[in-house]
C-alpha cells in the first residue's frame, strides 16, 4: 500500500507563494516519477509538474512554467513544489502522484503521464484577494 503525506496548501493572495511537500512511501524501487496534478471545480484534471526520481528530469506545465519549481529529496522520498506569483486560476485541489515505470496504454508528457499509478488525498490551494 502506498501512503502519502501531503502538506503546504492554504489561502494566499495573488502574487504570493506557497510550497507543497509530498512524502510518499510503500511503492517499489521501480517508481519512475513523482509530482502533482490539480483539479478545479468544473475543470478537468491537469498535470502541473513531475520529476523523474532517478535522473531529476522535470516536466512543468506551460501554465505554471517559470513560476513553479519542483524538486525532490531521494533520501526522504519527498518532493517539493515551490509555487511563486500565484494567481486565482491556480486555485485547485493539488494531488501528489507517483508513477511506476511506463506501462501499456499510458501517454507521457515528459516526466508526467496522463494516468498516474498512485494518488494522494490532495491539498487545497486557494488564491484570492
Amino acid at each position: 500500500q502506498v501512503e502519502f503525506v501531503e502538506s503546504g496548501g492554504g489561502l494566499v493572495q495573488p502574487g504570493g507563494s506557497l510550497t507543497l511537500s509530498c512524502a510518499a512511501s510503500g511503492y517499489t524501487s521501480d517508481a519512475y516519477a513523482i509530482g502533482w496534478f490539480r483539479q478545479a471545480p468544473g475543470k478537468r484534471r491537469e498535470s502541473v509538474s513531475c520529476i523523474n526520481i532517478s535522473s531529476g528530469s522535470k516536466f512543468t506545465a506551460d501554465s505554471v512554467y517559470g513560476r513553479f519549481t519542483i524538486s525532490r529529496d531521494i533520501s526522504k522520498n519527498t518532493a517539493y513544489l515551490q509555487m511563486n506569483n500565484l494567481q486565482p486560476e491556480d486555485s485547485a485541489l493539488y494531488y501528489c502522484i507517483v508513477d511506476l515505470h511506463p506501462r501499456t496504454g499510458q501517454l507521457w508528457f515528459g516526466s508526467c503521464s496522463n494516468e498516474p499509478d498512485y494518488w494522494g488525498q490532495g491539498t487545497q490551494v486557494t488564491v484570492s484577494s
